[in-house]
C-alpha cells in the first residue's frame, strides 16, 4: 500500500527518546504535529518531558511556534503502542544491526498499512534495515538527523532496495513540511554523505595531530574560524564557485586545481590506534581546561538559532 501524503500526517511516532529522539519529538511537537513517544529506560519520560521544557524557549525562536500551537504528546509502554496510531514512525535505537533489526520488525509488524518507518540510523544501509521488517519492507527507510536535532535542519533520506521511488519523497516532503531541509541520498554506502565528508575532515584532522603539524585547539581555531564560517552559510562547492569570481568554479578549477590535486594526494591516511586515541583525547582535554562545557552547549545551540534565523533572511541562499 502507498504512504499517505506528506499533508495527512498528524501523528508521528518516536521510538526511543534519548539525544537524537527527543530532539525530534521536539520538532515534531513544534510543527503542531501529536507525537506518541516510547523508551523503555527507566526515567525516559520524566527526562523527555524536562528536556521539552528546558528547550521550549530556544524551539519557540526558532520555529516562531507559540506552546499552544503545539501537538500533544503522550508516552506508551511499548515500540508497538507507539507504532500501532501512528501516521509516521521515526525509529531511534541503538546503533547496532541486530537491536535495530529488532526493534524495527516489532514497529512493522504493529504500524498500519503504508506507513512509513525512519530510521536515525547515522551509518546502517537501509536494505539490510528491510530485511528485518517482513510485513512491508519497502516503507521501511533512512531519515538521519544531524545533532543537536531541533535546531539543526538537514535530514538525509536513503531508501532502501525495497523502497518505491514515491515513498522517498512522501519522506522528503514530510520533513520539509516540519521545517527541516532533507537530501535524497541516491546510493546506500556506510555512513551515507555527510558523515563521509566529516569522516574525511576528522581523517586529516587526525593525522595532522598525529605527525605534530598542529594541536587539537588550533585544528578546532582553524575550521570554526576559518572555512566554517564560510560553509555554515553556502557549503563547501559553492563557497569554491564564488572564490573563482566571475569564472566561477571552472576558473578556480583551472587556476588552483594541479595544486589541489598535490594537496589531496599528500593528505594523511591515520589509523585510529590507542596511541592516537589517546594523543586526541590528551589535546582535548587541554583545550577543554577551564571551560564549562554545559554553557558550551548552550552557546553552540543558541548561536545556531541565530545563524538559522538569520540564513532565512537571506533570499539567495541555500
Amino acid at each position: 500500500m502507498s504512504a499517505p501524503a506528506a499533508a495527512q500526517i498528524r501523528t508521528v511516532a518516536v521510538i526511543g527518546t534519548g539525544v537524537i529522539g527527543a530532539a525530534w519529538v521536539a520538532g515534531f511537537l513544534a510543527a503542531g504535529l501529536d507525537v506518541v513517544a516510547t523508551d523503555p529506560a527507566d526515567g525516559a519520560e520524566a527526562r523527555l518531558r524536562s528536556y521539552l521544557d528546558e528547550t521550549s524557549d530556544l524551539v519557540t525562536e526558532l520555529t516562531g511556534s507559540a506552546v499552544s500551537e503545539r501537538g500533544e504528546l503522550r508516552f506508551v509502554a511499548t515500540a508497538a503502542e507507539a507504532a500501532r496510531d501512528a501516521d509516521f514512525v521515526q525509529e531511534n535505537g541503538p546503533e547496532r544491526l541486530d537491536a535495530k533489526g529488532a526493534l524495527l520488525a516489532e514497529i512493522d509488524a504493529a504500524a498500519r498499512p503504508g506507513v512509513i518507518i525512519a530510521s536515525s540510523t547515522s551509518g546502517l544501509e537501509p536494505s539490510a534495515l528491510q530485511a528485518a521488517c517482513p510485513v512491508d519492507p519497502g516503507r521501511v527507510l533512512v531519515g538521519h538527523p544531524f545533532n543537536p536535532a531541533h535546531i539543526i535542519p538537514l535530514v538525509e533520506v536513503v531508501p532502501g532496495g525495497a523502497t518505491p521511488p514515491e515513498t522517498a519523497q512522501v519522506a522528503l516532503d514530510f520533513y520539509r513540511l516540519v521545517g527541516k531541509k532533507p537530501i535524497l541520498v541516491r546510493a546506500e554506502i556506510p555512513g551515507h554523505v555527510t558523515n563521509r565528508l566529516q569522516a574525511a575532515l576528522w581523517r586529516e584532522a587526525y593525522s595532522l595531530v598525529d605527525r605534530g603539524v598542529v594541536s587539537v585547539a588550533d585544528i578546532d581555531t582553524a575550521i570554526s574560524n576559518g572555512p566554517g564560517l564560510r560553509w555554515a552559510i553556502i557549503g563547501p562547492l559553492t563557497a569554491q564557485h564564488l572564490s573563482g569570481g566571475k569564472g566561477g568554479l571552472r576558473h578556480l578549477l583551472e587556476h588552483l586545481g594541479p595544486p589541489t590535486q598535490k594537496w589531496m594526494d599528500d593528505l594523511g591516511t591515520p589509523q585510529l590506534t590507542p596511541e592516537l586515541a589517546d594523543k586526541l583525547v590528551a589535546g582535548m582535554d587541554d583545550e577543554m581546561a577551564g571551560v564549562d562545557q554545559a554553557g558550551l552547549v548552550a552557546d553552540r545551540d543558541r548561536l545556531l538559532v541565530d545563524i538559522m534565523r538569520l540564513k532565512r533572511a537571506g533570499r539567495n541562499l541555500p
